[in-house]
């Protein structure tokens, strides 16, 4: 059974920084894309930061360019964000997605198989 466990999250001031960890189990990742992504209340999920199979290229929306820095641990099976000049518009949850078999990164939620149950972040002001 594959499962994506997110950890990290919690509650920080602006201006803090967090950094989620997503690890992966009952199967390797190493030749797939992941991602995170991101719910805030009312909200539709959006695309936050992706990464392709070997870590040389990533991704990232917009509004957290230049904030957020994804990586990966293929040896662990795990994939980070580093979140920081944190903002309350972060405020969300945040989950993992892990490809199939597609080896880029991808700002499309139909790109992944595997989702994450997500973590809370808030960011107080």
């Amino acid at each position: 059974q594959v499962q994506l466990v997110e950890s990290g999250g919690g509650l920080v001031q602006a201006g803090g920084s967090l950094r989620l960890s997503c690890a992966a189990s009952g199967r390797t990742f190493s030749s797939s894309g992941l991602g995170w992504f991101r719910q805030a209340p009312g909200k539709e999920r959006e695309f936050v930061s992706a990464i392709n199979w070997s870590g040389a290229s990533t991704w990232y929306a917009g509004s957290v360019k230049g904030r957020f820095t994804i990586s990966r641990d293929n040896a662990r099976n795990t994939v980070y964000l580093q979140m920081n000049s944190l903002k309350p518009e972060d405020t969300a949850v945040y989950y993992c997605a892990a490809a199939g078999t597609y080896r880029s990164g991808s700002y499309y939620s139909s790109a992944y198989d595997y989702w994450g149950q997500g973590t809370q972040v808030t960011v107080s002001s």
